[in-house]
């Protein structure tokens, strides 16, 4: 079955994918979904490696994420900017998390991966 989306729609279902926690949990969905040489600035400063993100994404709490002011921006035809807000729910702590977050996605052999990711929070309520 072909796949009529546009890049877009595309690009915002594997954004959403890496927020869900069945997702994040999976080592292996994980590793397809980002690049080998990928790297995070986490929202600390800390850079982050493809391995690194993995083994603590085993741990994460499971928490619920919604995307708004979602944009993306064709810089070629294999190279992607996405840019959106995040809001992070934490049942736990009764508490949510706002921030801007930052990806370069990459298409390789059809297959878009992420490249670069960086989340910047802006608020804890």
């Amino acid at each position: 079955m072909e796949d009529n989306s546009s890049p877009a729609e595309i690009i915002r279902r594997l954004e959403e994918r890496l927020l869900h926690p069945h997702v994040r949990h999976s080592a292996m969905e994980v590793a397809a979904l980002l690049a080998d040489d990928f790297i995070e600035i986490g929202s600390a400063g800390r850079v982050f490696t493809k391995q690194q993100v993995i083994e603590a994404l085993q741990d994460e709490e499971p928490v619920l994420v919604s995307i708004t002011d979602f944009h993306l921006r064709s810089l070629s035809p294999e190279i992607t900017l996405v840019t959106y807000r995040a809001s992070k729910h934490s049942a736990s702590k009764d508490t949510a998390v706002v921030s801007l977050r930052s990806s370069l996605w990459q298409k390789v052999a059809g297959r878009w991966q992420m490249i670069f990711h960086q989340g910047t929070v802006l608020q804890e309520e």
